[in-house]
This record gives C-alpha cells, structure tokens and sequence, in this order.
C-alpha cells in the first residue's frame, strides 16, 4: 500500500502515524532508536506491506498488466488503490479526508527530525497536499513521472497511465474486495504489536 492508506491503517495518534510513513523510510532491526509507539508502527507498516504483497487478490491485479509492466505492477496497484482510497474515504472513514490529512501534515511538521528521505518530502508533501489530491485521476500521473525520474529503469512506466486508465473499473474492484480485509487485518495485528 501506498502512504495515504498506511497512514489511515495504521492508527490515530501522532506517533502512530509517523510509525505508519517511517516503514518506508526506516530499513532494518528495530532497536529502539524511536519511541515505542513509534515502532510498533513501523512493524505495522511492515506486516501490513507483507500481508498485502502475499494477497490474492493483490497478486489478481498486479497479473492485469501487460506482461512487460508487471515488473511495476506492485508500484502502480499501490498507487492506484490510494487513488480509490481518497475516492471512497468516506466509506472507509468517518473522518473527512482533508481534516485527517492536515492531521498529518501537522503531525510531520511538529516532528523535529525525520528519518532519511522523508525529512526532505515531508513540507512539499504537505504544500502540495499529496495525500489529498490522490483523488484527483490525473495526479497519478504527476506521481508516475516523479517515481520514473528515481528508477534505473524509467522506460517501464512509459505508457503506465493508459493502462491505469483501461485496468480502471477492474483495479477499482480488486480494491474494493480486498481494502476491507486489510482493514480487518490491519487492527487485528495492531493489538497483537
């Protein structure tokens, strides 16, 4: 999964959600250089990232892309089942969307260091409201050309967004069969952390 649904699975308080975005940038043990809670949302965000890669009905539409994509297609169903996510917050959340992204951002921005890179993404995430404008269809593809421009291999996402574009309806029902059990997975194994 992609940020906005780590963040919205991994739990409520300040240090919950930072747990939920430093498993992308925290590699290795944990051994204790963050607070407690802290940690346990990274191994959330770890066992959610495991559970999800391992799922049928994940693997079901990463096998929708064309055979030279599929390479991506992790990268590309985590986006777009962001993408559905900010769509269909309210049917997941009770918490409007733009309260509980502003939450976050203001939960980053109070944070003095952050981990790796996301010190240096967490104020243009913020200024240009990421986790908001996965709503809008088209900021994927601004997402897309920002993630080639990180890969040794761009030329695989060439093309990427016209095969979001077909794959829509398809993608948008794997999302919703399986969102809701990764719910379900995901606040099982927070009270077992």
């Amino acid at each position: 999964m992609n940020y906005l649904a780590h963040l919205h699975l991994g739990g409520q308080e300040p240090d919950a959600l930072l747990g939920s975005l430093y498993g992308d940038f925290v590699k290795g043990p944990l051994r204790g250089q963050w607070p407690a809670a802290v940690e346990a949302g990274i191994r959330l965000h770890r066992r959610i990232d495991a559970f999800t890669d391992s799922h049928a009905q994940v693997l079901a539409a990463k096998a929708r892309f064309a055979q030279d994509r599929r390479r991506y297609a992790g990268i590309l169903v985590d986006l777009f089942f962001d993408h559905c996510l900010a769509t269909h917050w309210p049917q997941f959340s009770d918490e409007p969307l733009a309260q509980f992204t502003h939450r976050v951002y203001r939960v980053l921005a109070a944070e003095a260091e952050l981990p790796g890179k996301l010190g240096l993404i967490a104020p243009r995430m913020a200024a240009q409201d990421w986790l908001g404008s996965y709503r809008e269809f088209g900021v994927l593809e601004q997402v897309l050309h920002g993630m080639s421009r990180r890969l040794s291999r761009p030329e695989g996402l060439l093309g990427a967004m016209a095969e979001l574009e077909r794959l829509y309806r398809p993608l948008s029902a794997d999302f919703h069969a399986f969102y809701p059990q990764l719910q379900r997975f995901a606040a099982t194994a927070a009270h077992s952390a």
